[in-house]
């Protein structure tokens, strides 16, 4: 059959065009590189793991570990002695019901709100004297320093010398203002308030250099400004002054809030006999606190089980609290730009 005899296509170059379109969409396929697979983990990532692995480590065994164990023990009974058996949320039942836990609460939360404010405002106060042009500025400095690094043993010889009920320099004192005598930490009533005044003298070194440095960040052409205006030192305290250290004092807050719900050892020392943990926390519970009560069910009396439902109990509310006032800090914190 000769090539005129042949039937032809009666669209040739629509069947062209599509064939060029395909070969073409063939070609972009072949030629388009693949994209580089994406590895889970960079060089640079693997030297960062090495780098932090023995904090890493660290967290693993002693932080994450612990954790998860204390909340399986919280549901379970175990005196470190049997294995655990568990038991539901009976030990938080039991928590609900028990006075001395109710007790230590309330003590936590009073100590911490005479605790707090106390600190803070002296050690601002404090700050902002030892920010002036002295002579003799690092000595001071230096002084107020040294009950920080001090153990609470050493601090319990001062605050017997002070409030000892029978030659204690408090009752001296009192005597020659024609006072009657206190019993101080035998007292339920004074108990709190004594612990909170020898707490805020061994900390406020501590929390006064934070403030130091925070005000040593204060930009001095503000103050300058401030004295063109004619502004007073209190008018340039609080309006200069006391916005730009916002952030600093919220880190104090938050810091000295934690450290009061985790109070131990100042109360283990200056309420316990003799080293006796069964007798710390008195007179009558008065000075009882979560952390001393969690360590005496625990260590003391073995009940690891309800040690742990105490500590979580602690954690949870601790987060509540740092939560409210990481979200409150917009309404007074003030942020440079």
């Amino acid at each position: 059959m000769s090539d005129n005899l042949k039937p032809k296509n009666e669209f040739p170059d629509q069947q062209g065009g599509n064939k060029q379109k395909k070969s073409r969409l063939t070609l972009a396929k072949q030629k388009k590189p693949k994209p580089p697979k994406k590895k889970w983990l960079t060089n640079e990532g693997k030297w960062g793991l090495f780098m932090i692995s023995p904090y890493l480590i660290q967290f693993i065994v002693f932080i994450a570990f612990t954790l998860i164990a204390s909340l399986y023990f919280s549901f379970s009974r175990y005196d470190m002695l049997n294995a655990p058996q568990w038991i539901g949320l009976d030990n938080y039942d039991k928590l609900i019901n028990d006075p001395v836990f109710w007790k230590s609460l309330w003590n936590t939360i009073y100590f911490t709100v005479l605790f707090v404010p106390t600190q803070t405002i002296l050690a601002l106060i404090l700050a902002t004297a030892l920010n002036q042009s002295l002579k003799g500025l690092k000595l001071y400095r230096m002084a107020h320093f040294i009950p920080v690094i001090s153990s609470w043993t050493v601090v319990l010889y001062v605050a017997d010398a002070i409030f000892n009920p029978r030659f204690g320099l408090a009752n001296d004192l009192l005597l020659k203002l024609g006072m009657e005598p206190q019993q101080w930490l035998n007292d339920e009533n004074l108990v709190i308030p004594v612990l909170v005044a020898v707490a805020v003298w061994k900390g406020i070194g501590y929390m006064m250099i934070i403030f130091l440095a925070g005000l040593q960040n204060v930009p001095e052409d503000l103050y300058e400004a401030a004295d063109i205006e004619g502004a007073g030192v209190l008018q340039k305290f609080r309006h200069v002054t006391v916005p730009l250290i916002s952030g600093t004092t919220f880190l104090v807050l938050v810091l000295s809030t934690i450290t009061t719900f985790q109070a131990f050892e100042q109360i283990y020392v200056m309420t316990g006999n003799s080293g006796d943990i069964t007798a710390a926390g008195g007179p009558n519970n008065a000075s009882m606190v979560l952390m001393l009560y969690l360590f005496q069910q625990g260590f003391a009396f073995l009940k690891m089980g309800y040690a742990s439902a105490i500590a979580w109990v602690l954690f949870l509310i601790l987060f509540a609290i740092t939560l409210v006032q990481v979200k409150l800090q917009n309404k007074w914190v003030h942020y440079e730009k």
